[in-house]
Parts: C-alpha cells; structure tokens; sequence
C-alpha cells in the first residue's frame, strides 16, 4: 500500500515541457546517429534502443520513488526508440508516414481507453499505482513514435521545411498553451496533446540541425549535436533539481 503513496512522475511545470523539448531532439538526433551516422540500420538500431528502453523502464517502474535523472533518461529512451519505429515502419515496412501515424494513434487511444477504463482517469500527475505507471510509458512510447511519424510527415509527405515544420507543431502547442491559460478546456486531454505535438516539434528541430544544407539543414551532425543536445537536457536538469531541493520533485 505504501508503494501506492509514491507519485512517480515529475511536476508538469514549464521546465518539464523544455526537458521534454530537448528530450525528443535528443531522441531524434541520437537515433538517427546510431541507424545512419553508425550504419547500423533500422532493424539493428531498433533492438539496441529498445533493449536499453527496457532496461531503464524496468528500473524506472521497479523504483519505489520518483528520481528526475532516471525519469528523463526514461522518456530520451522512448523519444530514441519512438524514431527508430517510425523510421523502421516508413522504411523498412513501407508503410509511409500517414498509415505509420495512423497505426501509432491507434494504439496511443487503445492504451489511453484500457488505462481510463481502469481507473476512469487519465491524470497523471500524480502518479502513484504500479500498473497505472505502466501504462503511462505504454502511452509515452505511443505517443513519441507517433509525433515522430508526423513530424516526418510535415517535412516528407507536406513538403514543409524543418524550419517551418517546427513552425506549425509550436503553433499548435502555443494554442494548447493559450487554451490551458484562458479556458477551461479539460487539463488532462491538453497534457496529451501537448505531449504528442512536442515530439514533433523536436523531430522536425533535430533534423534541422544535423540534415546537410542541400535539404535546408545546418549540417552540424548527428553526434554533435546529440552531444550538445545532451548538455543542454544535463543543465536544465541540474537548475530543476537544484532549484526544488530535492531529486524527488520538481518545482513550478
């Protein structure tokens, strides 16, 4: 029972959504780095990241309270393992963006209606149940791989460049913000749709930075800027933590 007492996810401040931001560009650029930039491919690139996704999550879920270093790492595990699902079922399955992003969104609403039909909500923070935390990162994994397939989407199928695909999806998450400052739109489906459109937006920004000049990029690299990337996520990890005085919690 004790064990239900923990919350096990980090406060949803505006930290969170920038540790989320450069956690999917970490995801995107780290990804590509180890399927591309190292020549492993898809397939090998796939079972690499997940296998390390299963070793965090399981020390994730398997911890008895909340650690923001290992919650983040966990959410760069599925933001990495989220690009190469999409890259693998466009490329290697050939499905394209639009029935990839299609499958993912089912199965994003397939795990958000078992985990509402269990416990009829979908809030979560706090989080405090084993299995709700489960499908949590079920929902997270979905959500990271669908907001990269459409990210790709924007810049593949819509013809967008990174710049202006970045554009929209920080459009979208700037009306999400504006509905959670002025209305009273329900809090819980604004998070979801946050969550999902920040993926995207750090998609579309990852490949702004390490895709070569002929297609709109920096060209900066994929390990430079995963390096850097990293850093970034590190530093503002360290000013949450240290700002809240506590590794358990962070502060608005």
């Amino acid at each position: 029972m004790g064990r239900e007492m923990v919350n096990k996810v980090a406060q949803v401040t505006l930290a969170f959504w920038v540790l989320k931001v450069l956690a999917t560009t970490l995801g995107e650029t780290a990804g590509d780095f180890i399927s591309m930039t190292l020549k492993l491919g898809y397939y090998a690139g796939l079972g690499i990241t997940a296998a390390a996704l299963v070793v965090v999550l399981a020390a994730q879920v398997g911890s008895r309270k909340l650690h923001l270093p290992l919650f983040w790492l966990a959410i760069v595990a599925t933001t990495t393992v989220g690009t190469e699902i999409s890259d693998y079922m466009d490329r290697s399955l050939g499905l394209g963006y639009v029935r990839g992003s299609a499958l993912l969104l089912a199965g994003l609403a397939a795990t958000l209606a078992v985990w509402y039909a269990r416990e009829r909500s979908l809030r979560v923070h706090p989080l405090t149940k084993p299995r709700v935390e489960v499908l949590f990162w079920v929902a997270v994994l979905f959500s990271n791989s669908l907001g990269t397939a459409f990210g790709d989407f924007l810049v593949d199928n819509a013809g967008l460049s990174f710049v202006q695909g970045a554009l929209v999806t920080a459009g979208i998450i700037a009306v999400v913000a504006a509905l959670h400052y002025a209305t009273k739109v329900n809090e819980v489906a604004l998070f979801w749709i946050a969550f999902v459109f920040t993926r995207p937006f750090g998609a579309t920004f990852g490949d702004f930075l390490t895709k070569g000049h002929d297609v709109g990029g920096l060209a900066l690299g994929r390990g430079a800027s995963s390096a850097v990337t990293m850093l970034l996520l590190a530093g503002v990890l360290v000013w949450t933590m240290y700002r809240s005085g506590t590794t358990g919690r962070a502060t608005e």
